[in-house]
């Protein structure tokens, strides 16, 4: 049999082998074998790109190889891919930058892209994000906007995330929505998050009921959470819960809830068993009270211990959960522990929890605008994979702020007040106010990072200690 490679002619590919595959039995594929031989870039593209279809990725780079060397573009990016997934990766960097110095966009992304992550070759990387992006590539202009924020170019990210948002880059809409909000500029943040949002963005409608929720208006907010729940957005559907629950509509409030914490949200599985166990059904209300309890949720557990007492007379149970609560500082687990103990004949004094206290669990119920604005500023902490606080506890500094300055003189310095109420330092009290400040009017101070939050929930804590708000 012929073999293709023995042939005396190949003048027009100096330098490359030919690949020595056999003879295809189908005439169009034997002509067009016949024309890579001879010289033809674009057959030997295409013979290339025939050979990978069929496994055959050796020779399908040796065709590549060929109709590179004589200019072929695609063939340069080709080859680039294929280096790159085979972990040669210096060679598919060489490949990329042939391809990309021809103005190829898709090349110069992967060629940013392969600098960036695996040689941290940022100056490389958006030299060759923005040859991308000004050619038109929507993936590079949104890199390329994350290259100018990380750098501190504010300017610079905002151009180059609205050219990729034009473009249909929903990331970008997204980010410019948390860009403008973080300005305390809620009108950016609206028009972003809702071109995102009526993009198919779950997520941006998800923001912007929020963002709606937080400025006042629920029926607005209503609408986009409705349209993220419908892409099964957890966040969306728990928000929604807490709006049939405030209008009293617990079916649908279950329902919600439930939806919610199949997908994962925590606070969902307690609302979840509160609304089964309004219903009557008490058994579902074990199950999702069980659930937030494993999931650390002191609430959780505390009422699944009084539904573990009240319907099954299981007292052990009860202790157990009670216990657990109490040790997270919950007041009325411990009550309903002290009193549990006593009534089965063993000390409370023996439990560590009772003995000494933890911090103060904070179960009061943020109000709507509130829980929403904890929720956005937890969200634009987090939204670059940074550690991003738990909206629970941002919701607490702000509740506990609002709980130790109630009753204070009108017209007093806050404060001050609170400080000599307390007894607590005025840096301590001061730090904890600029906080919620910044929370409440986005723009007048920088977001708290998770290990600020963690001190000042110390803060909040000892307040309410020294205060005695539960």
């Amino acid at each position: 049999m012929t073999l293709v490679g023995a042939t005396e002619a190949a003048p027009a590919w100096p330098g490359f082998p030919v690949p020595r595959v056999p003879e295809p039995g189908d005439p169009a594929e034997a002509r067009l074998l016949a024309t890579a031989t001879e010289g033809d870039a674009g057959a030997a593209h295409l013979l290339g790109r025939l050979y990978a279809e069929r496994g055959d990725r050796a020779a399908a780079r040796q065709w590549w190889e060929r109709a590179a060397g004589a200019g072929h573009v695609d063939s340069a990016y080709n080859l680039g891919v294929w280096h790159e997934r085979h972990g040669t990766s210096e060679e598919a960097v060489a490949w990329f930058e042939r391809a990309a110095r021809t103005g190829d966009a898709d090349a110069a992304t992967h060629l940013a892209t392969l600098l960036l992550d695996r040689w941290g070759d940022v100056p490389g990387a958006r030299h060759w994000f923005e040859r991308a992006a000004e050619d038109g590539s929507r993936h590079a202009a949104h890199r390329l906007a994350l290259l100018c924020e990380d750098a501190g170019d504010g300017t610079g990210a905002r151009r180059w995330h609205r050219r990729a948002a034009l473009d249909g880059d929903l990331r970008s809409a997204g980010d410019l929505g948390f860009l403008g909000y973080a300005a305390g500029d809620a009108e950016e943040a609206r028009h972003w998050w809702e071109y995102a949002a009526r993009g198919g963005d779950a997520a941006a409608a998800h923001h912007l009921g929020l963002l709606l929720e937080a400025t006042g208006d629920a029926e607005g907010a209503e609408t986009f959470y409705r349209l993220a729940f419908r892409a099964e957005h957890p966040g969306a559907a728990y928000r929604l819960g807490g709006m049939a629950l405030a209008g009293q509509d617990v079916r649908t409030a279950r329902a919600c809830f439930e939806r919610a914490a199949r997908g994962g949200h925590r606070e969902a599985r307690r609302m979840a068993g509160v609304t089964c166990l309004e219903l009557g059904d008490r058994l579902a209300a074990a199950h999702w009270f069980g659930r937030a309890a494993e999931a650390d949720d002191p609430e959780g557990a505390y009422h699944l211990g009084l539904l573990l007492v009240a319907e099954h007379n299981d007292l052990k149970g009860g202790v157990h959960w009670f216990r657990q609560a109490a040790a997270r500082g919950h007041y009325r687990a411990a009550m309903e522990l002290r009193t549990l103990l006593s009534l089965i004949g063993r000390s409370p004094d023996a439990e560590p929890c009772l003995l000494d206290s933890p911090p103060p669990y904070w179960d009061r119920p943020a109000d709507p605008e509130t829980a929403a604005r904890a929720e956005l500023a937890a969200a634009t902490s987090g939204r670059r994979g940074d550690a991003a606080p738990d909206p629970a506890d941002l919701a607490e500094i702000l509740g506990t702020w609002d709980a130790v300055t109630r009753g204070m003189p009108e017209g007093a310095d806050a404060v001050a007040w609170v400080a000599e109420a307390s007894g607590l330092h005025a840096s301590a009290v001061g730090h904890l106010g600029s906080v919620r400040a910044a929370l409440l009017t986005p723009g007048t101070g920088p977001w708290p990072t998770a290990a600020e939050v963690e001190h000042l929930l110390g803060t909040a804590r000892d307040l309410r200690r020294r205060l005695d708000v539960r």
